[in-house]
């Protein structure tokens, strides 16, 4: 079994659910407290022992790039005033992985988005981070993710009880659960954007999954999908109707950023943890509580 070390962060949506801004700056790019989004996918990825990590993007998504590239210019400005940690920090994110950008020209799903990665992931399995959603955990799911693998040698999706109206939103898995396991599962199909009465359980993937090189050839052959697009979860179903796929129902917590609450709750979350904010923000949120 070759071991994990490829991640995909499929990142060329235009977030229109957050427009007026993402009109402007990529949903990627804004800021849970003072690190942009995708940061924390490709953290997530590197604490799980992610090597090389692939973004997607589109025409518009430039600053994805500026950001994970050294800054020499800020480098050389911040050690002249002394700061040397703030200038250590550009160069750790700089160096966290062998990070690769990959243009996605035309936006048809996330099928197609991940089907533009064959050359980079070759003959390897590798994980998909999906770049709206960003979870926080003890263990990073991508890692979760690889244990499932390493054990039971199937693709993983990562899953979570979802309420009926979202289950409509994303996708519906059959599974049975499997002998000594309290939250791992045999997936044998799946459906995406399921109407009332087709769904299968009230499990559905939230934002990672890990496959193997072999869904290439069937990404290569969808048709188009839900919304006219071409649905990776088209190419999970035929891989779990074929061979099998293991369903991980992770620990973490999942935030929606391609929506604005999402967005507003993450940033409440990090907030309240962050060195430099938690104990005033703190005290100005049970301020505020007071007043509603």
């Amino acid at each position: 079994m070759k071991k994990v070390t490829k991640a995909i962060i499929p990142a060329a949506g235009l977030g229109t659910r957050m427009l007026p801004i993402s009109h402007a700056v990529p949903k990627e790019m804004l800021p849970i407290v003072d690190l942009p989004a995708v940061y924390y996918l490709v953290e997530e990825a590197v604490n799980s022992g992610i090597t090389d990590i692939l973004i997607v993007t589109n025409r518009d998504k430039e600053a994805m790039e500026n950001f994970f590239d050294l800054s020499p210019e800020y480098i050389s400005v911040l050690e002249g005033k002394g700061r040397v940690e703030a200038a250590d920090r550009i160069r750790r994110i700089a160096n966290m992985a062998n990070i690769y950008f990959l243009r996605q020209k035309e936006a048809k799903g996330l099928g197609h988005a991940v089907g533009r990665a064959r050359s980079f992931v070759g003959d390897e399995p590798f994980v998909v981070l999906y770049g709206d959603d960003i979870i926080f955990s003890k263990t990073p799911v991508c890692r979760q993710l690889i244990d499932v693998y390493e054990k039971y040698g199937k693709p993983v999706v990562g899953v979570k009880p979802v309420s009926a109206e979202q289950l409509t939103k994303y996708c519906s898995l059959k599974v049975e659960s499997l002998p000594g396991e309290e939250n791992v599962y045999a997936c044998s199909d799946m459906i995406e954007k399921p109407k009332p009465g087709e769904e299968f359980s009230n499990l559905s993937i939230l934002g990672r999954v890990l496959l193997t090189p072999d869904a290439f050839d069937i990404i290569d052959n969808l048709e188009p999908g839900a919304g006219g697009e071409y649905q990776l979860t088209d190419a999970m179903a035929k891989m779990a109707r074929e061979g099998g796929v293991s369903a991980l129902e992770f620990e973490g917590d999942r935030y929606d950023m391609g929506s604005k609450l999402g967005f507003l709750m993450a940033n409440v979350t990090k907030g309240l943890l962050h060195e430099e904010t938690a104990e005033a923000f703190r005290e100005y949120l049970k301020g505020l509580i007071g007043k509603l």
